[in-house]
Formats: structure tokens, C-alpha cells, sequence
């Protein structure tokens, strides 16, 4: 990713404040989703709390490994062509990037400032821009 060393510590200090609510934070940001892209619904398991753990340990990763360029770009390879194959397509990613951010708003309160914002979604648009990319989606 693009960030600069203080967008990281950004990204990664509201992350980590986001850890004592994963379990309420990850059934919000669904329950957003399928209100925005009710049809996507359809793509992911009945199991929304254990598909939410594995979304925050996904996005965990990808945020604290963001320096990483070459591991990163082969992570969010393996990550696009694993949601290729489930039939995601490049217009799916807006309704998450907005569910995410409204999430995060909701989540850290007066905390997620325009700034931290602008810095979630760069951070967003870059790895979903690799994956779709990396990953052949269309």
C-alpha cells in the first residue's frame, strides 16, 4: 500500500481499538452490507459471526502487513482470486467500502475524524484495487 508511515500508525491504532468489539463490529458491518446490497447476501454462510472473525483477522493482516509489498501483493492475489471464484465482482467492493466505513463511524464515535476516515478508505480502495486486479475480478 501507498500510506505513509503516519497513515499506517493511523490505520493501526484504530484497528487495535476496534479489537475489544470484533465480535459487534464485524455482525454491524454485515448487517450494513446487506441493507446497502441486499442481493450479496446470498454469497456468504449462515455462520455471520465466524465470516465476521475471519473478515477482521483478514483485514487485520493486510493493515499490520501493509509495509510488506511482496508478501502483501501475494495475499491479496490469493484474496481476490478466492472471491472470483465465490462470483464477486468489482462492483461489490463500494457497498462494503461503504458498510465498512459507516461501521467504523458508528463504532469509534468522535474518534474516526474526516481524516482517519480519508485514511480507511484510501487504505480500502488500494487493496481492493490489487485484489480485483491480482485476483482476475471483473
Amino acid at each position: 500500500m501507498t500510506l505513509t508511515a503516519r497513515e499506517q500508525d493511523q490505520l493501526r491504532q484504530s484497528f487495535e481499538r476496534l479489537q475489544s468489539e470484533f465480535d459487534q463490529f464485524s455482525t454491524d458491518f454485515y448487517e450494513r452490507l446487506f441493507r446497502r446490497a441486499p442481493a450479496l447476501r446470498a454469497m456468504f454462510r449462515e455462520d455471520l459471526a465466524g465470516q465476521g472473525m475471519k473478515f477482521m483477522t483478514t483485514l487485520r493482516e493486510v493493515i499490520f502487513h501493509a509495509q510488506d509489498t511482496e508478501g502483501e501483493g501475494d495475499r491479496l492475489e490469493e484474496l481476490g482470486r478466492g472471491h472470483a471464484s465465490l462470483g464477486v465482482t468489482a462492483d461489490h467492493f463500494a457497498p462494503m467500502e461503504e458498510a465498512l466505513i459507516e461501521t467504523l463511524r458508528d463504532t469509534l464515535g468522535d474518534e474516526c475524524s474526516d481524516d482517519l476516515e480519508a485514511v480507511w478508505r484510501k487504505a480500502y480502495e488500494e487493496m481492493s484495487a490489487a485484489m480485483i486486479r491480482k485476483g482476475g475480478i471483473g
